[in-house]
């Protein structure tokens, strides 16, 4: 298992490198060129830049988080065709400098979406909040607003700003997609990419839907167990894999989140780990790591990971905001870097035990 902490880049991040490099057993960086185009190539010399800045403070770049997808690859659109082998240049230059994992998902027009970036909790603290009544309530414009008006001086990640500028065509177009033909997008999609990222040493993987269920009728096709079995025998091939996220799977109780390890730890080259709390109206919370204090069995998941054999990368995910820290939405310092020493511990007991 190898510990790897998201970062946004110099610029655009409140946290430099040199903290994350202080965080004990920390082995690398999660990034990704934010400010390229969804669809467009990344160019090798950008990409050669973040590696050589993570380098200097011995940290690898071996995960790439996200190279997004182009709505017109999801829509099935005659374009597709075009951003398709974008995409496959982009794999071939990250190739280039030892990429061995690029996180994606495949969700449409909101790639993840909460009513309030900075809900408070009993402690003080704030996370990141789905108020389930709300959301009911809301039009996708009420969303976009709510969340820019949140996120400060931050971008969003997976929330390109040439999409919400035309959000309401959007939806348009995906007025007559359901779940299957989403399906087939994704498929034909892979069936492109996945034979480049083999030849490149390279381990796509699908990110979970954020929360795994339709909101405003869009389709989701990556929810629960079924559907990923389904996604990884469409197309045979060692380079289709998935993200294991804890909190977007996790967000459905009814999705038993250590079966899910179990089943499919043979194609989980990376894994983001993080607790959610649950209430009775089906709103939930981005609770700390610990088991205590959301609803997710997160210690059964580590000891799922460990003992069948995973030795890919992992993440703290999203954190509470804590100690007056100004941060980027769930991605402050602090409270992940307590959720990666929870993790780390959690794992180091399992290993001892199996030593004895």
């Amino acid at each position: 298992m190898q510990m790897t902490f998201r970062w946004y880049g110099e610029g655009n991040d409140s946290i430099t490198l040199k903290q994350i490099r202080q965080i004990p057993g920390m082995k690398g960086v999660v990034w990704a060129l934010h400010d390229i185009p969804v669809g467009e190539v990344w160019p090798l010399e950008r990409i050669e830049e973040v590696v050589k800045q993570a380098n200097a403070y011995d940290l690898h770049t071996q995960v790439v988080e996200s190279v997004n997808i182009h709505e017109d690859i999801k829509l099935g659109l005659p374009s597709r065709d075009q951003y398709i082998q974008n995409y496959k240049e982009t794999l071939k230059n990250l190739g280039k400098v030892g990429v061995k994992v690029v996180c994606y998902n495949f969700m449409p027009v909101f790639d993840w979406f909460r009513t309030d970036l900075f809900k408070e909790m009993e402690d003080g603290s704030t996370a990141l909040y789905f108020d389930s009544e709300k959301v009911q309530a809301l039009t996708p414009e009420q969303v976009v607003k709510n969340m820019e008006e949140n996120a400060k001086d931050f971008t969003l990640p997976g929330w390109e700003p040439e999409r919400l500028r035309d959000l309401q065509s959007l939806f348009e177009q995906y007025r007559n997609i359901d779940e299957g033909n989403l399906l087939k997008n994704l498929i034909y999609f892979l069936e492109e990419v996945c034979p480049v990222a083999e030849s490149c040493g390279i381990k796509l993987a699908i990110h979970p839907d954020d929360p795994p269920f339709s909101i405003f009728g869009l389709p989701r096709i990556v929810k629960n167990k079924e559907d990923i079995q389904r996604i990884l025998h469409a197309v045979d091939s060692p380079a289709n894999g998935i993200t294991f996220c804890s909190g977007s799977l996790g967000a459905n109780l009814a999705n038993d989140l250590v079966d899910i390890v179990q089943s499919f730890a043979h194609c989980i080259p990376f894994a983001h780990i993080r607790n959610v709390k649950h209430f009775e109206d089906g709103s939930f919370i981005e609770s700390s790591h610990l088991v205590a204090d959301g609803s997710l069995p997160i210690t059964d998941i580590i000891k799922a990971l460990y003992e069948n054999g995973f030795d890919g990368y992992i993440r703290p995910d999203h954190g509470r905001h804590i100690w007056d820290e100004e941060c980027r939405p769930g991605y402050g310092l602090y409270d992940r870097a307590l959720g990666a020493m929870y993790i780390h511990g959690a794992w180091d007991a399992y290993v001892l035990k199996g030593k004895k």
